[in-house]
């Protein structure tokens, strides 16, 4: 099977190409340098002679948005269009990787993946908007919601918190935001068993099972350094000014990956156990 990456030198990018030269699977490997997904000429001359394309770009600055919210939604919602007006010419498979801020976060059980998506904020409008441009234009697609992603290969949550806790005596975390912390090396692995499963078209969880809190979380990243983690303190997301509202519950459900006989990522914890080593060899 051959694929195409888009956004391979990101840090998700980076662990699927890795994933599917492993699996045996022919990678074309291009990021913005090679493909700009907002321009549709672009997206035609440089796509084309593969099965799977999977769309890893996207405008991520989730405070900036606020104020750019147009430069966010071309690189979010018309580069996915391109993109799967594409794959449905050539007949190739799209898989389009979106994200828990399409919710509000006032639920209190996890999303699944039929509800109404609410987004409370310009990043999530424009990420939601690419889900429905990307069902709209192809019959064949999977969209992966995922959430709180951390990986080796570039900037993220506990290399920051490792940084910080070198710097700093204590650290103060909120708990009140309540999610799925993700290793990209265990999403690659899930897109690559989604695609190789054929599963149908539709909407797909791709975080880890369980919950935390950020506060938490630090916990366990400092003591995977060796740290006492009495030193991170608790605090609320009102401590911060923050130009974008954070989902404060972000929790997703995983059944459509059970109904399609795919398993879910492990829990949290034990995948942070993991990853640890991998993630914090360079902060």
């Amino acid at each position: 099977m051959r694929w195409m990456v888009v956004g391979a030198k990101g840090m998700l990018g980076t662990d699927l190409v890795s994933k599917l030269v492993e699996a045996g699977h022919d990678v074309l490997a291009v990021d913005k340098d090679e493909l700009d997904i907002t321009n549709e000429g672009s997206v035609n001359h440089t796509v084309g002679g593969v099965d799977v394309v999977v769309n890893v770009a996207a405008y991520t600055a989730v405070d900036r948005a606020e104020e750019e919210e147009a430069a966010a939604f071309l690189v979010n919602a018309v580069g996915p269009q391109h993109l799967a007006r594409r794959c449905r010419k050539i007949g190739a498979r799209l898989v389009h990787i979106s994200t828990d801020y399409v919710f509000n976060g006032s639920s209190s059980s996890p999303y699944q993946e039929n509800g109404a998506a609410s987004p409370a904020g310009a990043y999530g409008r424009t990420k939601a908007a690419g889900e429905w441009a990307v069902r709209a234009n192809t019959d064949d697609y999977v969209i992966v919601r995922t959430a709180w992603l951390y990986g080796a290969h570039g900037s993220c949550f506990p290399k920051t918190m490792a940084a910080l806790s070198e710097k700093n005596g204590t650290l103060s975390v909120v708990t009140d935001e309540v999610g799925q912390p993700t290793w990209t090396a265990d999403l690659a692995d899930l897109i690559v068993r989604l695609v190789e499963a054929e599963v149908p078209s539709g909407i797909y969880h791709g975080t880890s099972s369980g919950r935390t809190n950020w506060y938490s979380f630090t916990q366990a990243i400092m003591t995977s350094l060796g740290k006492d983690p009495a030193i991170v303190k608790e605090t609320t997301a009102a401590a911060f000014n923050r130009p974008a509202p954070r989902p404060s519950f972000s929790v997703l459900g995983h059944n459509q990956l059970v109904a399609a006989g795919v398993k879910p990522i492990g829990n949290w914890l034990e995948r942070w156990n993991a990853a640890a080593e991998t993630v914090l060899a360079d902060y």
